[in-house]
């Protein structure tokens, strides 16, 4: 089951404005924010990569060709906000909802994300579709301030080595988004 992003504009946890002050530059020349914006989209997605969890607000859909014996359902974004939808998928490309109570999110939104299935109608052959927002900000909880700053200086080194050979260590980087990494079994 691989999660499809299905909604929600991308809004960067940091901005070209703010990310201009961390690093001293002049905020009238807005010659490299084009390079600013993807850096700090690239150093977002590498943090996205390294924690496991979702830094921008979104909707993602989930497909699962038949659903678990035991009704758990674990699912790989954190943290999440909200069930948006639950159905079969139709014969004709549609979707069929299933009734409120019969797909509701697990306990534990952030560290162990997951989906609890009720007594489901038979399938018949249809996938169960399930779309869920899933991120920090918008609806969801606050980015926590270390993730906002590991942003900023991973996004920082990167501008700072940009065309060097050796790419920074990022060691402290490291050390800011640790607490918020979620491990597997």
């Amino acid at each position: 089951m691989m999660p499809i992003r299905v909604a929600g504009a991308v809004v960067e946890p940091v901005t070209v404005p703010e990310l201009r002050g961390y690093l001293r530059l002049d905020p009238d020349d807005a010659a490299e924010d084009d390079l600013l914006a993807a850096l700090i989209a690239a150093a977002r997605a590498e943090l996205e990569t390294e924690t496991r969890r979702i830094l921008v607000p979104g909707t993602w859909r989930l497909v699962l060709d038949r659903p678990p014996a035991d009704g758990r359902v674990p699912v790989p974004l954190s943290p999440l906000v909200d069930l948006v939808r639950a159905g079969f998928s139709a014969a004709d490309g549609g979707f069929v909802a299933l009734g409120p109570g019969l797909v509701a999110l697990g306990a534990d939104r952030i560290e162990a994300p997951g989906l609890q299935l009720g007594a489901l109608p038979d399938a018949a052959g249809r996938a169960l579709l399930v779309e869920v927002a899933a991120g920090y900000g918008g609806d969801g909880p606050p980015l926590p301030p270390p993730l906002r700053l590991a942003v900023l200086r991973r996004t920082a080194a990167r501008y700072e080595h940009r065309g060097d050979d050796a790419a920074p260590d990022g060691g402290d980087l490291a050390a800011c988004a640790a607490p918020f990494r979620r491990l597997r079994l």
